[in-house]
């Protein structure tokens, strides 16, 4: 760090601002961890207090046979109690999931100078540009990540707009596993007795764009975060993990004694991780993701989302079973706005649309 000044404003304009990212600061002979990326004790990640999430992984090639009810089964068991689940036997090659973790490796390698022409506010276009930590205009503590957002509207702007390395591999990944969300998503909503015509499907996953998220080894990685806590903002979230992990799930506290109880979703060779966000029904987890010391990790989430001008709350077919509704309808495009212009806290984003008790 010979060349960077260790004040904080000097240290946030060369990673944010400058557009070199952690990545950047660790190439620089990082030896510690900046204060402002050392968390409060109570957001650091302890491994000891977690334990590996025993939730087997699904096969999803079973949906097509005799043992169909059985794995829809499965599925919704799994969006019901926890929120997350590992699908196995989909659509999505191995060589491809390969292909799309080496080019995030790819991307991020490259020189500063090529990765900060797609800084956010000098990127040609908003359907591709690469960040750090998550908005650390508001943030008090900054996340240990870098990533690369790609917005899909369309193949031809996806193969202008997106970086070489990775558009046409992101673009496959994209299609691929939207596949796995629909399929997913016609599951469990036809189990809460819904009918969805093809406009309405659509309006709910019309949006989809593709992450590339890099975290870089951290010389101190129990004081750090990759992301912290939060549930995603989206319908539902297929992840591809690499091989060494580090994403923590909270479990619900069934004995209500508020001690929080933390479960690692272990890589799985081949495997995507599912994430559900729903209206109650479904659980919608709060999740975070730790660093390591020894290699720097990739992970690559594709999220689908409601279509920015569409409406969304609960179901009226659930309100009029439940007698109640716990959240208000609001424009998607409101909710996310909201989103991203708050830190990571939790499930505090879902309290804009939550309808407070009398």
């Amino acid at each position: 760090m010979s060349q960077i000044s260790n004040s904080s404003n000097s240290l946030y304009n060369f990673i944010v601002k400058d557009g070199n990212g952690i990545k950047g600061l660790v190439d620089s002979g990082l030896s510690h961890v900046p204060k402002m990326y050392i968390q409060p004790i109570t957001e650091r990640i302890n491994k000891l207090d977690s334990k590996p999430c025993e939730i087997p992984p699904i096969d999803l090639s079973k949906l097509n046979g005799p043992e169909h009810e059985k794995v829809v089964n499965e599925i919704v068991r799994a969006a019901e109690t926890l929120g997350f689940f590992q699908v196995v036997n989909h659509c999505v090659s191995l060589e491809l999931l390969e292909s799309v973790k080496d080019s995030a490796h790819s991307f991020f390698n490259m020189p500063p100078e090529e990765k900060v022409v797609y800084r956010k506010s000098v990127s040609p276009s908003l359907k591709m540009r690469y960040e750090t930590s998550f908005v650390p205009e508001v943030e008090k503590v900054l996340e240990w990540k870098d990533y690369i957002n790609m917005v899909y509207s369309s193949d031809e702007d996806a193969l202008q707009y997106w970086p070489h390395m990775c558009k046409e591999i992101a673009l496959e990944y994209l299609k691929l596993s939207s596949k796995i969300v629909r399929d997913i998503l016609k599951i469990l909503i036809g189990k809460l007795g819904v009918k969805l015509d093809e406009s309405k499907m659509e309006g709910l996953i019309g949006m989809k764009m593709v992450n590339m998220n890099y975290y870089p080894a951290c010389p101190n990685p129990e004081l750090t975060v990759g992301v912290g806590r939060h549930s995603d903002a989206g319908t539902i979230t297929v992840l591809l993990q690499d091989g060494i992990g580090g994403l923590y799930v909270k479990a619900e506290d069934e004995n209500n004694d508020g001690k929080e109880e933390w479960l690692e979703i272990l890589p799985i060779h081949g495997a995507l991780v599912i994430n559900i966000l729903s209206n109650g029904k479904y659980k919608s987890s709060e999740h975070r993701v730790m660093t390591t010391s020894t290699q720097s990790r990739v992970s690559v989430p594709l999220f689908t989302l409601p279509i920015p001008t569409e409406n969304i709350g609960p179901f009226p077919e659930l309100v009029s079973k439940d007698g109640f509704a716990g959240y208000r309808e609001v424009l998607w495009q409101d909710y996310m706005d909201n989103f991203y212009r708050t830190a990571h806290d939790g499930k505090k984003t879902l309290d804009f649309a939550k309808i407070k008790s009398a």
